[in-house]
Parts: C-alpha cells; structure tokens; sequence
C-alpha cells in the first residue's frame, strides 16, 4: 500500500509554496497542460495565466497526465503587472536579446536567486512568454533580471513546456539545497523588515519619474534612457519596504519644494 498523500491542512508552508509559474499570453492549451504536468514533477503548484488566447481545455488537462490540481487552481490575470504585482522577484524567462538592458542569469542561478528570496518570505514569479514571440520588451521591464537557456545555437528552439521544465528542475534542485541541514553555526541573516514588493517598487518608479520631470532633471532629454538605469540601480539594492517609504518621502519633499520654486517664477 502506498503512502497516504497529506492533507493540505498538514502542509508546513516552504519556499517552493513562494514560487510561482506565469505563462503570458499562451496560444495552445495543450501547452498550459505540459506547463503543469512539468511544474507538478518538481513540485511546483502556483500557476498563473495572463491573457492566454484560450482558457485550459480537455486538451490541457489530456497533457497534465495527472497534474489535474495544478490547472484548476491556476489564476488568470489581465496582465503581467497585476500577476506580478506581490512579487519580490521577477525573472523573465527569455531566448532572444532584446533592447531592454537585464541582468542576465543562467538556469541554475537564477533557480538559486528564487529560492533565496522565497526562503526569505517574499513571493516570487518565473515568467515565460508567448510561443512565438517570446515576452514584450515592455513585459520584460517589469522584470528584475532575465534567464536564458544555453541551449544548442544551431538549434535553440525549446518549447514552452520544456522551457518551463528547465526551470522547474533547478528550482526542485534548490529547494532541496535549502532544505539540507546547515552547520551548528548556521544561522543566516534575519530581515528586519519585509522585501518590498514589486507593487512597491512600481509605485516608487512612478514617483521617481514625476520628481525628476518637476526638478526638470533631463533637460528636455529623452527620459527613458535615464529611467531604465535608475530601474536597475534600485533593483540591484534590494529595498526592503521601510527603505521604498523613506525613499518616497523624500521625493515627495522634493516634488513639494519644486512646486513652490515654480510658484515663485
């Protein structure tokens, strides 16, 4: 007789409970399918669905070979933004360079990266894009740092599923790594506050933005260029949410003092 399989009320939330899988704008639902039977091998179960061109089918479910729980549970959301939008780490899963400036991880660490984060409290999201076209450059904005697949340049096409079954292993690999027994010594770094979410970060972005049009910063320059360093700047520290609201209160001060210099003219 096999094991009994433990009730979710038992279930001790991990890391893997902080990962989840978005698929974007996903064309065949055989795919959503495969993505979940891939997901549910390496015990992954939070998917996610932004816009996808049909909702899981009797097609899905056929590929889920059993990962029948994965799909029902799977959320859909309008766009990435709102499906990232409690993350503290978002990587985009990407095969092509593209104008958008990332970090970029292989596999392996970015797996390790994710873990990381979870195993610190913060949620975090692996996003993989259409097909054919892969993510948007303004999709992969949203992201902190891109993953790409060293695989064969002669013949680079991975599918979606085996893209996601790629990430999926190495995730499985660190969560077993996080979950071995450190020494007498072991104690990591404890946060005394909680990450700032990627709605934070947005939002401080946003404001950022503002203050440097009110200060008139650019100079009749193009802000783009500007804003998208100032991105990774800020990613790269890792803010944690007491430093976005300090952050932002200057700022505010600064939008404040702007607005009484331009009172003054």
């Amino acid at each position: 007789m096999s094991d009994p399989v433990p009730s979710p009320s038992n279930h001790v939330p991990g890391p893997a409970d902080r990962l989840r899988i978005v698929l974007v704008g996903t064309q065949h639902p055989g795919n959503i399918g495969s993505a979940a039977r891939a997901m549910k091998t390496m015990g992954l179960s939070r998917l996610v669905l932004v816009a996808p061109e049909k909702a899981p089918s009797v097609e899905s479910y056929a590929l889920a070979a059993g990962a029948d729980d994965v799909l029902a549970g799977a959320s859909t959301c309008a766009t990435l933004a709102e499906a990232v939008a409690d993350c503290r780490l978002v990587l985009g899963c990407t095969a092509r360079s593209r104008r958008v400036a990332l970090e970029e991880l292989l596999p392996r660490d970015a797996a390790a990266r994710a873990v990381g984060e979870a195993a610190a409290g913060a949620e975090v999201a692996l996003v993989f894009g259409r097909e054919r076209t892969g993510l948007s450059n303004d999709e992969l904005q949203l992201c902190h740092a891109s993953v790409h697949i060293p695989a064969n340049p002669d013949y680079s096409s991975l599918n979606l599923a085996a893209a996601v079954q790629v990430l999926s292993y190495e995730l499985r690999l660190a969560v077993l790594a996080a979950a071995a027994p450190v020494g007498s010594d072991g104690e990591g770094p404890e946060r005394r506050e909680p990450p700032a979410s990627h709605a934070e970060m947005e939002g401080f972005f946003a404001q950022l933005g503002d203050t440097l049009d009110a200060i008139d910063f650019h100079k009749g320059r193009a802000p783009e260029s500007a804003m998208r360093k100032l991105r990774r700047l800020y990613l790269r520290a890792a803010l944690d949410s007491r430093e976005v609201r300090i952050l932002r209160g200057i700022l505010a001060d600064a939008q404040r003092m702007a607005s009484i210099a331009r009172k003054g003219d």
